[in-house]
């Protein structure tokens, strides 16, 4: 499989998926995270990064799981959202690392204000049929934090040092 086939077509349909289940079901399987990780295993194969550039990225993925599960323990956000921003920082290595948090921030952010402002009106009698509307309406959820994690690497994603390999594999064809 090709490295463009793999950030292009595969990383994304994983995260739109973990955005997806998140958005109904406020979880994200460990499956869809690990997927996210192995999918980057894959793209080592065949993208010939040089070994300080692979240890650069591995680096980045655990410093994503620490800073994730600190703000796991914290209460900020919640385990499968830890351990997909860890299998996303893989992907984006410490170079883009900032950009990435930053990006999932801001859309967070945006994402958490546009559920509370939604969730002070009643729902429309289709929505209101729906269980995971009513879920993610309700006062008491939680903010499908997945998304906003999917959403700064789908942003972000065309501006990396991953993608221009990826692109650069694609027009060597």
């Amino acid at each position: 499989m090709g490295a463009e086939i793999l950030v292009m077509v595969v990383l994304p349909v994983l995260l739109g998926l973990a955005a997806g289940w998140d958005l109904a079901s406020f979880t994200i399987p460990n499956l869809l995270s690990a997927a996210v990780a192995a999918t980057f295993i894959l793209f080592l194969a065949v993208v010939p990064l040089g070994a300080s550039a692979i240890a650069w990225h591995l680096a980045a993925g655990f410093a994503g799981l620490v800073a994730g599960f600190a703000l796991f323990a914290l209460g900020y956000i919640g385990g499968g959202d830890a351990k997909l921003f860890a299998a996303v920082t893989l992907w984006v290595g410490f170079h883009d690392l900032a950009a990435y948090a930053l990006a999932a921030s801001l859309l967070g952010g945006l994402l958490t204000l546009a559920i509370l402002v939604l969730r002070q009106y009643p729902l429309p009698a289709l929505a209101a049929r729906q269980a995971w509307i009513i879920r993610l309406h309700a006062e008491k959820s939680g903010i499908p934090y997945g998304v906003a994690l999917a959403a700064g690497a789908f942003v972000l994603l065309p501006h990396t040092e991953i993608f221009r390999l990826a692109a650069g594999a694609l027009s060597a064809h």
